[in-house]
């Protein structure tokens, strides 16, 4: 009589064997490693106010794998050149996340921080403006303004002004007015949302630029001035070129401002953008909206438009 006792033996799921076992556990290792790897997006210095080095500002984005998105995080630093020559690195002790940021960008001072927080609804996008110990200033700009900030490292762009008291970027330009409809046709002066009576049609088709922009309404330029929130989109633009990387042009005291920026013409049919790059563009220059007090109160001015055409 064999008195020997056999171990429990090991049930593998169905369709999956030791071999393939041991193959997933060693990838799933191997990308856990590689995701906890952060990456530096982008990166400032700023003057010290002692005048001894620079301050560092660093944007660090980390993938959340769970949740199917990046954490991202701020890490400052201070930067000093030693006596050989060398520069040392003074990091902050930790990071801290920006849970909710779309993007952020210091003004050129670093002594203001903007935070934009675009929705993820019809909701407003929120625009804050941070001073080193607390939130300044919050603006909500409803849907009918411009719809989400872009962040996408393409037709991104938000740039602060020499002093400070402009910002200029790139957003969705709002969503036209849809038609209405009720039992009895087409209904004249739209309605509200909670109007259970009607339904909205879908409006014109557009064309977006396919990829990752899919459902992306058009790219336009904005200013908003952050003493005021008053938010202006900058006339004078074709409705054929769609906007990105905009800067403020280097100016002296009592001089215009200008805003340079790149376009891209969509006169012919949208391929895509981001992973097939090679598109027609040109750069472009605009005069900045001018906040005047007046009589009738501020008045926004501009002035057409100027095109730089490609080198070939």
């Amino acid at each position: 009589m064999d008195d020997s006792k056999a171990g429990p033996t090991k049930e593998m799921p169905l369709g999956l064997d030791a071999a393939m076992e041991e193959e997933y556990t060693s990838q799933s290792k191997l990308l856990q490693e590689f995701s906890s790897i952060s990456n530096i997006d982008k990166a400032w210095i700023f003057k010290s106010d002692g005048g001894i080095g620079a301050q560092a500002m660093f944007s660090i984005s980390q993938a959340n794998l769970l949740a199917n998105k990046k954490r991202k995080f701020v890490l400052s630093a201070h930067i000093s050149e030693e006596s050989n020559n060398s520069v040392s690195f003074r990091w902050a002790p930790f990071p801290m996340e920006m849970t909710g940021a779309s993007t952020i960008v210091p003004s050129p001072s670093g002594s203001k921080l903007l935070v934009v927080r675009n929705p993820e609804n019809e909701s407003p996008c929120k625009l804050e403006i941070w001073s080193p110990s607390q939130l300044e200033k919050e603006f909500h700009i409803p849907q009918a303004v411009h719809g989400p900030v872009y962040t996408d490292g393409w037709f991104e762009g938000v740039s602060w002004n020499s002093d400070e008291t402009l910002i200029a970027y790139v957003a969705e330009e709002p969503s036209p007015s849809k038609p209405t409809f009720n039992d009895l046709g087409f209904k004249k002066g739209g309605s509200t949302d909670k109007d259970c009576g009607s339904w909205k049609g879908q409006g014109e088709w557009e064309e977006d630029w396919g990829e990752t922009y899919a459902g992306k309404r058009q790219p336009a330029l904005f200013v908003i001035n952050t003493a005021s929130g008053e938010i202006q989109a900058v006339r004078g633009i074709d409705k054929s070129l769609s906007i990105g990387q905009v800067v403020w042009a280097p100016s002296s005291k009592g001089m215009h401002q200008y805003l340079v920026f790149v376009g891209w013409s969509s006169s012919r049919r949208k391929l895509g953008i981001k992973y097939c790059y090679n598109r027609p563009c040109a750069l472009y220059t605009i005069r900045a909206p001018l906040w005047e007090s007046g009589i009738d109160g501020l008045k926004v001015k501009w002035v057409v438009l100027y095109f730089f055409p490609p080198l070939l």
